[in-house]
């Protein structure tokens, strides 16, 4: 009789429980440590865009208090949520949380946009006065102004923002707001550019588009206000578009003021990017002077002319806002733009791609017609301003007072501003409004 032995098996594995080393202990901290930090830094930054886009405006706090939870419990959900809920069903909430959330902020954001009221030395709303923000039809395109006017019955006096696509509904409000005591100032969001950034296709934009919208401005605000004539103001870009403007209507206007003043367009790029250049060698800054010379001097054509333009003429704006000779900052004020309550959180983003767009469309077209005031406008029928910077090297002073030597007009004056670069109104912004007070104001056409 034979015996089967079965081969031993081995005993289960039992097992053993290792004590954590202080290290993974350490680790471990420091990761929940983190976690609940980027919570904390996710709900600051969302309290504060919500705080920026909503702080001005008419939104109920209810409204931006609902939103605000909404935020923060999307933000717990993503952080713990996937333990308890398991992983699949927190992220697929988490993502249509979050989608549901940013169209509601951002939908909420646009409504609540608005500009602020005008108010007395104890921050009051003066009684009377007008401050708002509304869209008009300018043929066939709706397109944002701002204004406001401590008296409604006041001289109107239109704005025209620097560009193409510049927007500057706060700057002006926070540096020029001395104009509104007497003036009703009207800011215009030109086509292509922030509130108006989709009044008409891009590709659609041009210099006879923006004339005739700023007209067609002039004209429903002569209505508006009962005022036979308008001022008008125009700084850089806008400073030509004026000019344009006065000369194909000077029955609409008692005067002209243009500040960073354009004038031949090709030969003030040229001169902008010889300056860079020049500036760069002159720093050793070889890897500056390779870039410029890759890209070459302009005149450049299609997608990207703006980033090409902005390779030097930020050089330009930079060395301005170091030299001691400028007060305070030669610069536009972005910040105050953008996280201004003019601008929903939409808007903000179309602030910045204004430029980029409309840039790439005009300057081209700018550029192809050779444009120059000396020879397209050599006359107009309304009294002109010219408040120049000292110090400007973006638009070069010496071609604006070539300008001003041969320009034609009823009256003409020029006005040296002696710590200023590019821009007068925003550098030496309290002279800026007097002048305008003082000499444009009793203009020799405003009595008639």
């Amino acid at each position: 009789m034979s015996t089967v032995t079965q081969a031993p098996t081995a005993p289960a594995a039992v097992p053993v429980a290792h004590p954590r080393g202080i290290g993974e202990k350490i680790l471990r901290a420091g990761l929940r440590g983190l976690k609940w930090a980027a919570l904390g830094i996710l709900l600051i930054i969302t309290a504060l865009l919500i705080g920026v886009s909503f702080r001005w405006g008419p939104t109920p706090p209810l409204v931006a208090g609902a939103l605000a939870a909404g935020w923060a419990g999307l933000i717990a959900l993503l952080v713990g949520g996937p333990r308890r809920w398991g992983r699949g069903r927190a992220q697929a909430g988490a993502a249509l949380g979050a989608v549901a959330l940013a169209l509601l902020t951002v939908a909420a954001s646009q409504i609540a946009a608005y500009t602020p009221p005008i108010v007395d030395a104890q921050g009051r709303p003066v009684p009377g006065s007008l401050a708002v923000l509304e869209q008009v039809r300018l043929n066939g395109a709706d397109e944002w102004i701002s204004i406001r006017a401590r008296d409604p019955a006041a001289p109107v006096l239109l704005w025209l923002a620097g560009g193409p696509g510049g927007s500057q509904l706060a700057t002006v409000r926070y540096h020029l707001g001395a104009l509104e005591d007497r003036f009703v100032v009207v800011n215009w969001e030109q086509p292509g550019a922030g509130k108006s950034y989709h009044a008409v296709a891009h590709g659609s934009l041009t210099r006879d588009r923006y004339v005739a919208d700023g007209l067609a401005l002039a004209e429903h605000l002569r209505a508006r206000f009962g005022q036979a004539k308008i001022y008008l103001a125009g700084e850089s870009w806008g400073s030509a578009l004026g000019l344009w403007m006065v000369q194909q209507r000077p029955d609409l206007f008692h005067a002209f003021i243009g500040t960073g003043q354009m004038v031949d367009f090709v030969a003030t790029e040229r001169a902008d990017y010889d300056f860079a250049l020049a500036l760069a060698r002159q720093r050793g800054d070889a890897q500056k002077v390779a870039g410029l010379q890759r890209q070459g001097p302009p005149p450049y054509s299609g997608a990207g002319t703006t980033m090409k333009q902005a390779a030097y003429l930020l050089d330009g704006f930079n060395y301005m806002n170091s030299d001691p000779a400028i007060a305070n900052d030669d610069g536009f004020d972005t910040f105050k733009d953008i996280l201004s309550p003019e601008y929903g959180l939409y808007d903000k983003v179309n602030w910045a791609r204004g430029v980029l767009d409309s840039g790439d469309v005009l300057f081209p077209q700018l550029w192809q017609a050779g444009v120059d005031l000396r020879k397209d406008v050599p006359v107009v029928q309304v009294p002109v301003y010219f408040l120049v910077g000292r110090h400007d090297v973006n638009a070069p002073p010496a071609l604006a007072a070539d300008y001003y030597r041969t320009l034609r007009a009823p009256h003409k004056e020029w006005v040296w501003f002696e710590r200023s670069g590019h821009n007068p109104w925003v550098t030496e912004s309290a002279r800026f409004a007097e002048v305008i007070l003082t000499r444009v104001l009793p203009a020799p056409d405003a009595a008639r």
